[in-house]
């Protein structure tokens, strides 16, 4: 008796296993659809606008042309002064923190505030750019005050990744360039930032990618101007000048109902987004491989 009673109870939960196996391989194959969905729609409306022109020229109604030169070069300018503020600061606190610091209410109110900050709406942080950069700085609409914006949103993920990087450096290294003499900031910079770097460079990658799809903060402290410098002077204090990037210029399409143009920048999107996964992906390899010898 007790034996069917035991063969009963493990049929009843193979059934149950096999419908939560069914479940989680549903999910999962309607996630990869939908992500499916969305990219082949998007290249199904988009793909048609994007040519040697649209990546050459700017908008405009005299020549009949809508490219977005100008919306790249100011993305390439978001990109590059947002990753020069936010780089050293983030990676200098992660330094401090994992291995000045000693842990206490100090280092505890630091991470806290990493935290929060990295789970703010981004439409706050344009609304304090905009009144503390813009205003208070005197900026007004350019790309240097969404850069600093954007160097305070991507600030805490440059950091949190820096730490776990240099904790996953071991401790013997230390230990052993401690004890043949060297000095810890030595220690440091000849040791634990070469070996962290794997680490240190993916949390970078992942920054390009959440400055290249920003816009609701850049709305309010960037602009939208897509122009390009006519001269080399003008390249040099373009930072200064209103700039909209490729996702300001795709919300302004769209509210235009310029769709064609609008879906031309989010293929250009998704083909930046593609490129900077598998460099995150290629780095995993390389911290992979690294960790093995």
């Amino acid at each position: 008796m007790t034996g069917k009673v035991n063969s009963l109870s493990l049929k009843k939960k193979r059934i149950s296993d096999n419908i939560l196996y069914v479940l989680i391989y549903l999910s999962a194959s309607l996630s990869v659809l939908i992500l499916l969905g969305i990219i082949l729609y998007v290249f199904y409306r988009g793909a048609g606008t994007v040519n040697w022109e649209f990546f050459t020229t700017v908008k405009s109604a005299l020549q009949g042309t809508n490219g977005i030169a100008g919306n790249i070069l100011n993305t390439l300018y978001m990109v590059f002064i947002t990753l020069l503020v936010s780089t050293p600061i983030g990676i200098g606190s992660a330094i401090y923190l994992n291995e000045y610091a000693k842990p206490g209410r100090i280092v505890r109110l630091i991470e806290f505030t990493t935290e929060t900050l990295s789970g703010i709406p981004s439409i706050i942080f344009g609304l304090f750019g905009m009144v503390f950069f813009n205003t208070t700085l005197h900026l007004g609409y350019s790309i240097l005050a969404g850069a600093f914006t954007l160097s305070i949103m991507v600030l805490p993920l440059i950091t949190r990744n820096t730490q776990e990087a240099l904790k996953a450096v071991p401790e013997n290294y230390r230990m052993g360039a401690l004890g043949i003499g060297a000095t810890k900031w030595y220690m440091i910079r000849t040791i634990l930032l070469p070996s962290a770097m794997p680490g240190i460079l993916t949390g970078i990658i992942l920054s390009v990618g959440r400055i290249v799809g920003e816009s609701a903060a850049l709305l309010f402290t960037a602009g939208s101007g897509y122009l390009l410098p006519k001269t080399l002077m003008g390249g040099l204090t373009k930072i200064m000048d209103s700039g909209g990037t490729l996702t300001v210029q795709l919300y302004l399409s769209m509210s235009k109902a310029e769709y064609d143009v609008a879906f031309g920048i989010a293929v250009v999107l998704l083909v930046i987004v593609f490129i900077i996964n598998l460099l995150t992906k290629l780095v995993a390899g390389w911290i992979d491989v690294s960790k093995r010898k």
